[in-house]
């Protein structure tokens, strides 16, 4: 992983200096609250409605040991002992006190992490492929091509000030795990015949208008992306809506504009820009590059006969095999991922000792290192086959072993009313709830891959937009009820969910799911997951399951 060099060090340090002069300040009285509130939120600091909440950054969603103990102990001693992983692969802590931030920010800082550009009207936290590295699917590595974005948008003054927020994410694989096409800019890499490429989406975003992102540029060398990208930036500065926050974003003035007359006003910036200043060498490539290294795998066998043995003998073992564990393209390895939507718990919510846990599981079986997934679980991304029964073994003893990633019951979901300030409605009770609703692992084994995502408002934070079930939080008339939408994808197929029709009362929501997937049941062909069936039968049977049984 990348490793701070003293420059960077030093920047973080000083910022952290900085804050707390301006905390101390506005404390003090000293500093305006309209002031202090655009500092705070660069800094990764929202007021909510209970308490303020720091958003971390997490870097394309890697974390070493000693960072997962670093977060563990700051929640212990400056938080209520649990922390929140977010869609963007970040860390939130939902009670610190004001006066706190800066004492969190430097022990963030000992650890070479930091919260800035986490929130505000800036470029936030680079994502990518939770899988980096080590999918099979994957062309090379996205990581450091996410930390050369990093690098760039950090601080930079032409882009601290943007119209609405910004959101960048890569991927390099077949199976888009990073939902770039629902970006505000999406970046895909490619290899012709050996040489890298890139083909940049502009445009996409979820929230009040869901929208996804077209393509503007194919087959981009790798020297230009940083100029290419700054060309978008600088667009999008200029032209973008200022009078209207609802109107802000990147996807209204493409719309407004065409992706194609998007693309020309970019192309025409990128010509001032292109063989610049910005532009990568090969050497810089090759700097950030050597931190992401081939880890020292040992030679091992890919067909493990304990595994069978195992599975023969432990059903739990075999269903959390199956859910949980992926193929690694290194022969004797595994990706494992740890769920973090055991029913009764908030889905994302780690505690200090699992996050502990973590930690000394990632030093004994994955070379000290994590990474938190969009989807709010984590994942060992390197873990030697022989090992994952005592592995299996351990996460069953930290409540980290729910055998159902990427099933009904691994919900996507903010935090709601429970926390936001901005939202209509609660979302953890909804997904509490229709996890009862489904606590039976064979019936969701059997159902199959199913994506269920929840908002409590139109930020769409839990992206229910994309969910292949998606529940939105709506008010009415001080009421909380909840807008149902079925059809939606945040993945390499891409598509944004149709609303079902009048929304429902919360408790309504587990009977709603389950008469959904009835009709998935009874109309699928063969093993067909819930979103193909829809896309081949249509939205009509599932309305009148609904409104009319």
């Amino acid at each position: 992983m990348y490793v701070y060099d003293e420059y960077d060090q030093k920047m973080v340090d000083e910022r952290v200096a900085q804050y707390r002069d301006q905390t101390n300040r506005f404390l003090a009285g000293e500093l305006p609250a309209e002031e202090f509130q655009h500092i705070r939120l660069r800094n990764g600091l929202y007021i909510q409605r209970l308490a303020p909440m720091l958003r971390i950054a997490v870097p394309y969603g890697l974390l070493s040991s000693r960072q997962l103990r670093k977060i563990a102990y700051i929640t212990r001693h400056f938080d209520r002992g649990y922390a929140h992983l977010t869609t963007r692969q970040n860390v939130q802590l939902n009670w610190p006190k004001l006066e706190e931030v800066p004492d969190i920010l430097e022990e963030l800082a000992s650890v070479e992490m930091h919260a800035i550009q986490t929130s505000g009207n800036c470029i936030r936290n680079v994502t990518s492929d939770q899988y980096a590295g080590v999918a099979q699917d994957e062309i090379e590595d996205s990581r450091p091509w996410a930390e050369i974005i990093r690098q760039w948008s950090t601080f930079h003054p032409e882009f601290n000030w943007l119209p609405r927020k910004f959101k960048i994410a890569v991927t390099s694989a077949t199976q888009d795990r990073a939902a770039v096409q629902v970006h505000d800019i999406g970046v895909r890499i490619f290899n012709n015949d050996g040489v890298t490429s890139f083909e940049i989406l502009a445009g996409g975003g979820l929230g009040r208008t869901p929208v996804i992102a077209p393509v503007i540029r194919q087959n981009l060398e790798p020297r230009h992306l940083l100029t290419y990208l700054e060309a978008i930036l600088r667009v999008y500065n200029r032209y973008g809506r200022r009078d209207n926050k609802y109107k802000a974003r990147i996807k209204i003035l493409v719309r407004a504009m065409t992706p194609e007359a998007f693309a020309e006003k970019v192309d025409a910036e990128w010509q001032t820009l292109k063989d610049g200043t910005g532009t990568l060498t090969d050497a810089e490539i090759s700097r950030v590059k050597g931190h992401f290294t081939i880890p020292p795998y040992e030679a091992l066998d890919d067909h493990v006969p304990e595994i069978d043995d195992r599975i023969a003998d432990n059903s739990g073992f075999s269903n959390w095999l199956k859910q949980n564990v992926k193929p690694h393209k290194q022969a004797g390895y595994s990706i494992v991922n740890l769920a973090l939507k055991q029913t009764g718990i908030p889905p994302g919510d780690v505690t200090d000792k699992q996050l502990e846990t973590v930690a000394n599981l990632a030093d004994e079986f994955s070379f000290g290192e994590a990474r938190v997934t969009h989807e709010q679980n984590l994942t060992l991304a390197d873990v030697p086959k022989k090992s994952l029964f005592s592995l299996w073994q351990a996460l069953v003893s930290a409540k980290l072993a729910t055998p159902n990633l990427g099933l009904l019951t691994d919900i996507i979901c903010c935090p709601g009313g429970d926390y936001c300030s901005l939202a209509n409605a609660k979302s953890i009770p909804v997904a509490e709830a229709i996890q009862r609703q489904f606590d039976d692992l064979d019936y969701l084994h059997d159902l199959g891959d199913l994506d269920l995502n929840i908002s409590g408002c139109m930020n769409a934070c839990g992206h229910h937009h994309v969910g292949n079930i998606g529940i939105l939080g709506v008010d009415k008339k001080g009421a909380e009820f909840y807008q149902v939408s079925i059809g939606g994808s945040g993945y390499e197929d891409a598509s944004l969910a149709k609303i079902l029709g009048p929304s429902f009362a919360r408790h309504e929501i587990p009977s709603v799911i389950q008469k959904l997937v009835n009709v998935h049941l009874d109309k699928r062909e063969g093993t067909e997951r819930f979103l193909d069936t829809y896309r081949r039968v249509g939205i009509d049977p599932y309305k009148q399951a609904v409104y009319t049984s």
